[in-house]
């Protein structure tokens, strides 16, 4: 692997790092991607894309393992409005 020096403004840098502690990596890392995508003939990932990308893995995770709540998990009426030794009514 090669190393190579790069020229930018205080400013630039200074958001970059910035922007790489958002993305939890490095401003090498993120130069790299750059650089990477460039020979590759593709954009970088936007946030947008990057967060949609996200939010799709989190609910394919959930559907694998069988969806949301199941009925069994609601509480009952009465431990619903149960608030210590005695019982809130909703319509109070």
């Amino acid at each position: 692997m090669r190393n190579i020096t790069v020229s930018i403004e205080d400013e630039t840098y200074r958001l970059s790092r910035i922007k790489a502690a958002e993305l939890q990596t490095s401003v090498s890392a993120l130069v790299r991607e750059y650089l990477l995508s460039l020979v590759r003939g593709c954009a970088l990932e936007s946030d947008f894309d990057h967060r949609r990308r996200l939010q799709d893995e989190v609910l394919e995770g959930i559907l694998a393992r069988g969806g949301g709540l199941a009925s069994v998990d609601n509480l009952s009426r009465e431990a619903l409005y149960y608030c210590g030794d005695r019982v809130i009514s909703p319509f109070n």
